[in-house]
């Protein structure tokens, strides 16, 4: 089953806590504090693979997260940082928060970019040493790394696309001019998915061609099964309005879809659009269809039974379709330029170190539920101390 939308909660790994040790050798009974640092959590990193062709791999994965970073220990030995998640997902793929924000659009093959930064690590007591607190018995515990719900959204990407109403023989012209095989039957809404196409001209040139159900009056609304599918058609160049020409009224079932197309945004009504006036095989003669719309850049009559006129129509796709935009550029390390928003966790104003005793928490410390979660995920257990200002509290 094609799965074009997935929502998960994806969170970065932890930071890994300083280490709190001593120099203890033979002949250094009383040596100096040589805590390490602890390591950086692990990010989380999408990255779009032009070999996946939907997002069904995260179907049975709800919930994802990198790993944490390793403590400090003794010796000055820092800890390793977490291991990066990395997600793997079809070109095309946009990535929005709960509140629908748009964080990063992979539309490029090398498309790549942080979605979540790991928490920093925590400080080991070395670097708490000071001529004055020559012995410091406390270390930071490592920051939590970003997290967030996240809604993954695919949107084909194709050349051309094509438009019309069910059972106006968008599938079997796909057929025709691709390789592609989808489904044909002489009913509505065969085409229950979108479907991809490579369309190869004689030069060796390639255009994709997308598929996707047909569309009724009202899809824009969420009526039909053209409503979820419509966002398939937002990054398509030419849109091949698909009409039934057997059964008349091929400038109404043209104003028809535009008027969705229209009515759903995104500049699909703006969109360059071929006219393919299928079923020639059903009529006595050509069809004739006449409008005075500047969108319409070319109008073709042909059959998908006999193969009628398929062949002009191919070679007109490879003129008629607009050259692609120049591909997005990325920085030195990969990572895409689209990303327009990032999520950030907000500075902690108060922090926890780790004490002999048990813990230390400074700042504004949080109450109630929300320090004992952030104690218990330090590492607090029952019986620790834990001193909040003057205070010295036994955690249960």
């Amino acid at each position: 089953m094609f799965h074009d939308r997935v929502h998960l909660r994806l969170e970065a790994g932890r930071g890994g806590d300083g280490g709190l040790s001593f120099r203890r050798e033979k002949f250094v009974p009383k040596g100096g504090p040589d805590g390490g640092d602890g390591g950086k959590g692990g990010d989380v990193v999408l990255a779009a693979d032009p070999d996946l062709r939907d997002l069904s791999s995260f179907r049975d994965h709800q919930a994802l997260s990198a790993g944490r970073g390793a403590n400090g220990r003794g010796a000055l030995k820092h800890g390793a940082d977490g291991e990066t998640l990395e997600l793997r997902v079809p070109v095309g793929t946009q990535v929005l928060d709960e509140d629908g924000r748009v964080l990063a659009d992979l539309a490029t093959a090398s498309a790549r970019t942080v979605i979540a930064r790991g928490g920093a690590g925590g400080r080991g007591n070395k670097r708490f040493a000071t001529p004055t607190r020559q012995t410091p018995r406390f270390s930071e515990v490592g920051l939590p790394g970003e997290a967030l719900d996240a809604e993954l959204r695919l949107k084909l990407m194709a050349d051309a696309a094509l438009a019309g109403l069910p059972n106006a023989g968008k599938s079997s012209l796909l057929r025709r001019l691709s390789n592609a095989r989808p489904k044909v039957a002489a009913y509505p809404f065969t085409t229950i998915q979108p479907v991809l196409g490579t369309v190869e001209s004689s030069d060796g040139r390639q255009l994709t061609v997308a598929d996707v159900p047909g569309l009724i009056e009202g899809a824009s609304e969420g009526i039909g099964l053209g409503h979820e599918f419509l966002a398939h058609l937002e990054r398509a160049r030419l849109l091949l309005h698909v009409i039934d020409a057997s059964e008349g009224d091929a400038a109404e079932r043209f104003a028809t879809i535009g008027a969705e197309l229209a009515a759903y945004g995104a500049g699909l009504d703006e969109r360059p659009q071929a006219i393919v006036l299928n079923k020639l095989d059903l009529l006595p003669e050509p069809p004739a269809l006449e409008l005075d719309d500047p969108r319409v850049v070319g109008t073709f009559a042909v059959s998908c039974a006999t193969g009628e006129g398929i062949d002009e129509l191919k070679h007109a796709l490879f003129r008629l379709c607009p050259p692609a935009p120049p591909s997005t550029t990325a920085d030195e390390e990969g990572l895409v330029e689209e990303l327009l928003y990032r999520p950030r966790v907000e500075r902690r104003p108060y922090r926890i170190y780790r004490t002999d005793r048990g813990f230390r928490v400074t700042g504004a410390a949080p109450e109630g539920e929300e320090l004992v979660e952030a104690l218990r995920q330090a590492g607090a257990r029952k019986g620790h101390e834990v001193e909040v200002g003057d205070e010295v509290l036994v955690f249960e």
